[in-house]
């Protein structure tokens, strides 16, 4: 069965925002730890070192990715438990992601933004950032982890039909 996206396209002034959300039944407390302590976060993105502050550069591996790469990411904002933006440049180009958490009644949304320059990539961006965030979901229900395969090619249309 394949996942059904729930990313949405919204314009800004410089490009576009892709932004997916995710709702927990948990405090913000709890799932701002999932997205930002480094043993929770290897359970479904990849562990991170370094002196992590905004302005600084921490290295975040790619531990569900080939080769499992360690990369750059700078943080330009940390806000506990509410908002974290990031940015990293490599050979793919600049990429620049912002986690905003809102918790209401016992509920914690989780909205991932990539502010995007261009959509010419969205086809392939879009069904990552999904299955990255099935794979939250995953490690925070112990669930056993999506297969990237039911999210890529299979999604790449409905994204592409965003832009």
């Amino acid at each position: 069965m394949t996942p059904e996206p729930t990313s949405r396209l919204a314009p800004t002034p410089s490009g576009h925002d892709l932004i997916i959300t995710r709702t927990y039944r948990a405090s913000v407390d709890d799932v701002w730890a999932s997205v930002t302590e480094p043993e929770r976060t290897a359970r479904w993105f990849g562990p991170w070192r370094g002196d992590a502050a905004p302005g600084r550069t921490i290295e975040v591996q790619l531990t569900y990715e080939e080769s499992a790469p360690w990369f750059p990411v700078r943080i330009d904002a940390c806000e506990p438990p509410r908002r974290l933006a990031v940015s990293t440049q490599d050979e793919a180009g600049s990429w620049s992601l912002e986690l905003l958490l809102a918790e209401t009644d016992g509920a914690t949304e989780v909205r991932l933004i990539h502010h995007l320059t261009s959509t010419e990539q969205l086809g392939s961006i879009g069904p990552g950032w999904e299955y990255y965030l099935d794979m939250l979901t995953a490690s925070r229900t112990d669930r056993p982890r999506p297969d990237f395969e039911d999210y890529y090619p299979a999604q790449k249309a409905y994204f592409e039909s965003l832009a």
